[in-house]
């Protein structure tokens, strides 16, 4: 008997064909962004390829959809800046939460930086590297190996937001709720995680976020592809 035992990953708590679950993510991604007219225009795409996601993935994601179309631009823009631009709670940036040093937080940012390098693209300077919906998208269509490991190790701040957004009422909380379906459930110590930057609070600095909209040329080919 080998004393050695392959560690294997823990399934998510949605089983999914990893194309599916690549799917969630960029869905995620494209639905995180700021709702602006290029992403509006997608909605017909995003719900033509909501079937084929099982229960409460599709669904949740098709009422999110439907929230997006029966509310109109203005309330939508008013109401994503609200929810992720003024709440420090609601950050989507996600070392935001847990590093309120300048230095600190710098260094955090390399591991994001040092990921979408290795991987041969480079972000440009319109986003930190942080910023969940790039992150989605990194994992999504770049490398999902990588990606995968960023959002497991940030797991406890995304599923804080998502009990951020739940206790706000926020219809954003289902896409949250769709992303943390596709990875592994939460351990112990991320349970523990969870409440100790719950009892912390985010930093007491301004959060200094700025919509964007996201489009493939925020990833940029680099040099030295791996």
């Amino acid at each position: 008997m080998s004393l050695l035992k392959l560690r294997r990953r823990p399934e998510p708590a949605v089983s999914l064909p990893e194309p599916d679950r690549l799917l969630v993510w960029r869905l995620a991604a494209l639905l995180l962004d700021y709702p602006g007219r290029e992403t509006l225009e997608l909605l017909d795409t995003v719900s033509a390829a909501l079937p084929r996601l099982p229960a409460p993935i599709g669904p949740a994601l098709a009422g999110f959809v439907d929230y997006l179309r029966g509310t109109g631009e203005i309330e939508l823009a008013a109401t994503y800046v609200e929810t992720f631009d003024l709440r420090k709670r609601a950050s989507l940036h996600l070392t935001f939460y847990a590093y309120g040093d300048t230095r600190k937080r710098g260094m955090a940012l390399l591991r994001f930086k040092h990921a979408y390098k290795h991987a041969g693209v480079e972000l440009d300077d319109r986003e930190l590297p942080d910023h969940l919906p790039v992150l989605l998208e990194f994992a999504a269509t770049i490398d999902p190996i990588g990606g995968e490991r960023l959002l497991g190790e940030h797991l406890p701040v995304i599923e804080l937001l998502r009990l951020s957004l739940t206790d706000t009422g926020s219809p954003y909380a289902a896409v949250l709720g769709a992303v943390t379906a596709t990875l592994p459930p939460l351990t112990t110590a991320d349970r523990r995680r969870i409440a100790e930057l719950a009892a912390q609070g985010p930093p007491d600095e301004d959060v200094g976020l700025e919509p964007f909209a996201m489009d493939p040329s925020l990833f940029t080919e680099g040099e030295g592809r791996r």
